[in-house]
């Protein structure tokens, strides 16, 4: 499956623990991580769209730019 990588403000734990719902949702539990130590805190995603991605983080009240 193709991944993709997204620049996010998911900043900390607790962020990642707000957007998890609507990522688990949106791509599945399995099918994604994000890295808060790199500096664009990169969102990795496996087999969804940019748009399901996006629109996941919207709804968790955060943003997501491919990179």
């Amino acid at each position: 499956m193709e991944k993709t990588t997204f620049k996010t403000n998911i900043k900390c734990a607790n962020c990642v623990a707000t957007v998890t719902p609507y990522l688990n949702k949106a791509v599945g539990e399995a099918n994604w991580q994000v890295d808060t130590l790199t500096p664009d805190k990169l969102l990795t995603v496996e087999g969804a769209s940019v748009e399901q991605v996006q629109e996941a983080l919207r709804e968790a009240g955060y943003k997501a730019e491919p990179v």
